[in-house]
């Protein structure tokens, strides 16, 4: 079973979710989306909490309220954490996490330390687990259908850009191809391009234009 929360730090809300025991949290580490943030208190045991990111937000710049959210929800998910003041939760992308068959289970460790990022907790503020918690929906995810559903979405919007880009390149070579002709039409009436070997004398626009007629 998952937990789902929804915090209303950002607007429109967002979705923060967590496995229910280590065994939900190892299915997380592996079907977790790659742009989903993952939360942990740093060395003490705890949830697993993840962000569902926004499309128009990027982790490295999450709100700081939102953060804030995430950083008491593990906290208050700690069964020693929760009890201690000055903590640091650590967070990255789920697509830095690293599983390998010698680690136990709920364990993880990360492809690059550099893209993780600490938070400092003073302490618990019960008003902010209070509201997260308020918002707790319990669910039976199948996991593996809500990836291939993920990825035709993300196909079908990645075709939909390409297709928007090769319209747009489109009507730009068209534009492109009528400004070149309009050009080269302004160069003959106006005479240019035509040799003056001193004898013969240039022809106006209007001789040129009777000449056509």
């Amino acid at each position: 079973m998952v937990l789902f929360f929804t915090s209303t730090a950002t607007t429109p809300p967002t979705t923060l979710y967590m496995g229910r025991d280590k065994v939900e949290n190892e299915e997380l580490i592996k079907y977790a989306w790659p742009q989903d943030i993952w939360f942990h208190v740093d060395k003490l045991s705890s949830a697993h909490v993840y962000l569902r990111m926004p499309e128009n937000m990027t982790w490295e710049a999450i709100p700081e309220a939102l953060l804030t959210d995430c950083a008491q929800l593990v906290k208050a998910n700690s069964i020693e954490g929760n009890k201690k003041e000055n903590l640091t939760v650590i967070y990255t992308p789920a697509d830095n996490l690293k599983k390998t068959g010698d680690m136990a289970v709920g364990q993880v460790s990360f492809h690059s330390d550099k893209r993780v990022k600490r938070v400092h907790i003073a302490k618990r503020e019960n008003p902010i687990v209070n509201r997260l918690n308020k918002t707790k929906i319990e669910k039976e995810v199948d996991h593996e259908q809500e990836r291939v559903d993920r990825i035709k979405k993300e196909t079908a919007l990645r075709r939909a850009a390409a297709a928007e880009r090769q319209k747009a390149e489109m009507e730009l070579a068209r534009q492109r191809e009528a400004e070149k002709a309009a050009r080269s039409y302004d160069s003959l009436f106006s005479g240019e391009g035509v040799e003056d070997d001193g004898t013969t004398p240039r022809k106006t626009g209007r001789e040129l234009e009777e000449d056509f007629m």
